[in-house]
């Protein structure tokens, strides 16, 4: 049984970081902040939880699961955050390519 579980942790923590592999490259090669913004957060959030799902498969019985448990939960609720104050400060210096924005709610000028 050890064996298994040794093997399905594996494919957890190798799925985990080919994510966070195409997260980094997606950083790299987006151009506008926005673009990254959607590549750092996404990927790399359901990366870390693949990793620390085989993390916890594989320590299974140790003290120290409940740590994981709760790098987990706080990426879960500070990563949406971070990514929306990232986007309204890329917004507000002109970060963005123009004419990309389909709907623009935080435009100023077309308020009735």
């Amino acid at each position: 049984m050890t064996a298994v579980l040794d093997w399905i942790s594996a494919v957890f923590v190798l799925f985990g970081a080919v994510l966070a592999l195409t997260a980094a490259i997606g950083v790299v090669r987006f151009r506008d902040t926005l673009s990254r913004m959607q590549a750092a957060t996404k990927p790399q959030v359901v990366g870390l939880i693949s990793m620390l799902l085989g993390a916890v498969i594989r320590l299974q019985g140790d003290n120290e699961l409940w740590m994981l448990v709760l790098v987990g939960i706080f990426t879960l609720f500070t990563a949406p955050v971070v990514a929306h104050l990232v986007s309204r400060v890329a917004y507000r210096e002109q970060r963005h390519i123009p004419g990309m924005l389909v709907i623009n709610e935080l435009d100023v000028q077309n308020d009735p």
